[in-house]
């Protein structure tokens, strides 16, 4: 009887332990994650029509209005050095760089190990938060002697603005043929899309940069002394597509300044007393571009504007766009790729030169990224799709060369109350994707108009 009573009580005591132990591995399991979810959608986007390959984004409704910086994060405070993790030390010298300070930002050089950097090309790295390594935070600096002495230029103002430890003078917005190199060529691979060469061979930057030779190739404004008429500002109005500028009657006003920007589906013809007829600067990608000839030809857009003063920016989201730059430039057709066979007079002219070509440096949309728009879309997996919209790298890169700054036609805080579009014949509300922040570049624009640092159009 003893020894059933023993029994008993060691199966007893085994099942108590048995359901602890369970009990434990439950409490450990973390928490299944619901997948993120999208709204998908075959309709046109607002700031970039939608493409048929990799380039079709999912549709997203529209998020919340954002309170944090137009960065989304807190920069570090100006000239206060960025805390040093054991992680980032090792890169360092992995990549066999040393670091100097100077002009707030910490300075990175190669080592005697590694490339020769020339003088006037630094690799410069800004103060910020401890990033992971697909962010890239250290950019090419290079010397760009000012083009004004203008007194109240936005470089002058900038510092004692919000902006001031973000922002970098020294950065080359354009890229051409001095930059390309086989250690830039590793450098930049890492990176893929705008932000990078990656996935472009060093054989094809040789062959399209090499076109981009000329002193008017690393300089937006490349005609100023020609044009400046003693101004000692240089005055730039940027145009966006956006709906509140349609019946807003600024045309004679937009015309009025020095250097007139645009991008994608702007459609002029019809349409001068809101938004002008003079473009000075043309920006798209080949993707933007082809999309939009499709998708806005029945609203009357036939190409980019064709005039003696237009240059046209590409924005490099692919090999594609290297290929239709050579192909422009040296009047021949292009070679492979979407666009085989085609022939770039019929976007840009036939009188179009290599004078008038200009293209995006990685460094530059890649910092744009990191320091002005930086998205929560970079935590998730559509982080290597995201970038800023061409319309924000347009914005953004005339308040890095122009004096000052006028914004037309950008998402204001009613946006809700215009069309997508200032041609749209209809109401058609703005469409939001995953691979652009457009509520955050929103946000931005307020944030730098407050600050002083340009003057955005609104009508609230």
């Amino acid at each position: 009887m003893a020894l059933q009573r023993r029994l008993a009580l060691c199966v007893l005591t085994g099942g108590l332990l048995l359901c602890v132990y369970m009990l434990c591995v439950n409490l450990e399991k973390p928490p299944s994650l619901a997948p993120l979810k999208h709204v998908s959608s075959g309709s046109r986007g607002s700031e970039e029509p939608l493409g048929t390959s990799r380039d079709q984004w999912t549709r997203r409704p529209p998020a919340p209005e954002l309170s944090s910086g137009p960065g989304g994060y807190t920069p570090a405070p100006t000239g206060t050095p960025p805390t040093s993790t054991a992680a980032q030390r090792k890169a360092a010298q992995e990549n066999n760089v040393s670091q100097s300070r100077s002009d707030g930002a910490d300075r990175t050089r190669t080592g005697t190990k590694g490339p020769v950097v020339p003088e006037h090309q630094q690799l410069v790295q800004a103060d910020g938060p401890t990033e992971p390594p697909f962010i890239g935070d250290s950019y090419m600096s290079e010397d760009v002697p000012p083009q004004t002495d203008c007194p109240d230029d936005i470089r002058s103002r900038v510092a004692k603005t919000e902006f001031g430890g973000r922002f970098l003078k020294r950065i080359p917005v354009l890229q051409w043929a001095e930059h390309v190199t086989r250690d830039e060529h590793r450098r930049l691979s890492r990176y893929p899309g705008a932000h990078g060469w990656g996935g472009i061979t060093y054989e094809t930057l040789v062959e399209t940069l090499s076109v981009l030779n000329s002193s008017a190739s690393g300089r937006l404004l490349d005609d100023w002394q020609r044009r400046s008429n003693d101004s000692r500002c240089i005055r730039c109005a940027v145009v966006g597509n956006g709906g509140i500028l349609k019946d807003s009657r600024r045309g004679e006003e937009i015309d009025g300044h020095h250097y007139v920007f645009r991008t994608n589906g702007a459609i002029i013809k019809g349409f001068e007393r809101d938004v002008g007829s003079r473009t000075t600067h043309y920006t798209f990608s080949t993707n933007t571009l082809m999309n939009s000839m499709r998708s806005y030809s029945g609203a009357g857009y036939r190409g980019p504007p064709q005039s003696e003063e237009t240059r046209y920016v590409f924005l490099p989201d692919h090999d594609r766009d290297y290929l239709l730059m050579k192909a422009a430039a040296t009047h021949t057709l292009v070679e492979r790729g979407p666009e085989r066979a085609k022939d770039p007079s019929k976007y840009f002219g036939k009188d179009v030169s290599a004078e008038k070509l200009k293209m995006y440096h990685p460094d530059f949309i890649r910092y744009l990224r990191n320091r002005f728009l930086r998205s929560k879309a970079l935590k998730t997996k559509y982080k290597d799709i995201y970038r800023p919209s061409t319309g924000a790298v347009m914005l953004l890169a005339a308040l890095h060369t122009c004096d000052q700054v006028s914004a037309y036609g950008f998402m204001t805080r009613d946006y809700r109350s215009y069309s997508d579009h200032y041609y749209d014949r209809s109401y058609r509300p703005v469409g939001f994707f995953v691979n652009h922040d457009l509520l955050l570049e929103m946000s931005l624009w307020q944030r730098l108009h407050q600050a002083g640092l340009m003057r955005l159009y609104m009508r609230e």
